[in-house]
């Protein structure tokens, strides 16, 4: 199933994307995707029961699509580091000591940061020249968990979405850290909906690709992650309980724009493609206002 939150003759509900075309509003089930996920499979079936039977459709093409959830529970947790190649490239460019992670490496990015899969980056020169792409698999929360096991964390996962993990390489090097840089407003595009667990088998194959004005940039598969779902799942749940909702983002591959010679930093205008198998593209244009 798709499950997306879209807004629609000035109103904003939940509902099920069929075959890429329709949406099927779904408010008869929940008032938004956060409740919507907290009922869990009793949701689901609800939700699958009403697609099944409705006669009654709005064309995507008449909608906006917003981000899923677009207000997280919470700051979204982000994973550095994760795809080896990655991990180098960017030693390389800062001229660092090659080095990979022992654990995950993760931070956390500003709700405030989501935005909708189509919708316009801010851009400011006076906070940052050096806005980056980064194409990285979403995994959504479905079951709440503490010190949940590697065999049991993939029951926790509801479903997969899309973030650009838009960066201001600047901010994150003057502040040595990685919250700053990745958090100004807008900044997490995300979707285009959430698609359920249940639809995508294995999520350890899947191909993650980012282009810019139709140059490909980043391509790579989430069989190169260093770190898999459930190991991430069994380390971010230690002693922190995970709550329905709750938004992982898994790393992005090579290629950023950072690490290029000479570095290709975002500019008004552009547009930026982030692909993930099985999911979708999401595409923002970099704002040419403040």
């Amino acid at each position: 199933m798709k499950l997306t939150t879209f807004q629609h003759a000035g109103d904003i509900k939940i509902g099920g994307v069929i075959d890429g075309e329709r949406i099927i509003p779904l408010t008869e089930v929940a008032p938004d995707m956060n409740s919507l996920i907290a009922q869990g499979s009793a949701g689901l079936e609800h939700a699958q029961s009403i697609i099944d039977k409705s006669n009654e459709s709005i064309p995507l093409e008449e909608v906006r699509l917003l981000a899923p959830i677009p207000r997280p529970i919470r700051n979204i947790m982000c994973l550095g580091k994760n795809y080896a190649a990655h991990a180098l490239e960017a030693h390389r460019a800062w001229g660092d000591a090659a080095e990979l992670p022992e654990f995950p490496l993760i931070f956390t990015k500003s709700v405030m940061a989501v935005t909708g899969p189509f919708d316009e980056i801010p851009y400011n020169p006076d906070i940052s020249t050096a806005i980056d792409y980064e194409s990285e698999l979403v995994v959504v929360i479905g079951q709440p968990g503490i010190n949940i096991s590697r065999a049991a964390a993939m029951e926790h996962v509801y479903g997969y979405t899309i973030m650009n993990d838009l960066t201001a390489r600047d901010l994150q090097r003057r502040h040595k850290q990685f919250f700053k840089g990745k958090s100004l407003d807008g900044h997490a595009p995300m979707g285009p909906w959430i698609v359920t667990a249940d639809e995508i088998p294995d999520p350890h194959n899947l191909n993650v690709s980012s282009a810019v004005n139709g140059a490909e940039k980043q391509n790579d598969n989430t069989k190169q992650m260093m770190f898999d779902i459930p190991e991430i799942i069994a380390q971010l749940s230690l002693g922190m309980a995970l709550w329905p909702g709750d938004l992982i983002s898994t790393g992005t591959p090579e290629g950023v724009g950072f690490a290029r010679t000479p570095p290709e930093f975002l500019k008004p205008g552009d547009v930026i493609t982030c692909t993930v198998e099985g999911i979708g593209s999401i595409r923002n244009r970099i704002s040419s206002s403040r």
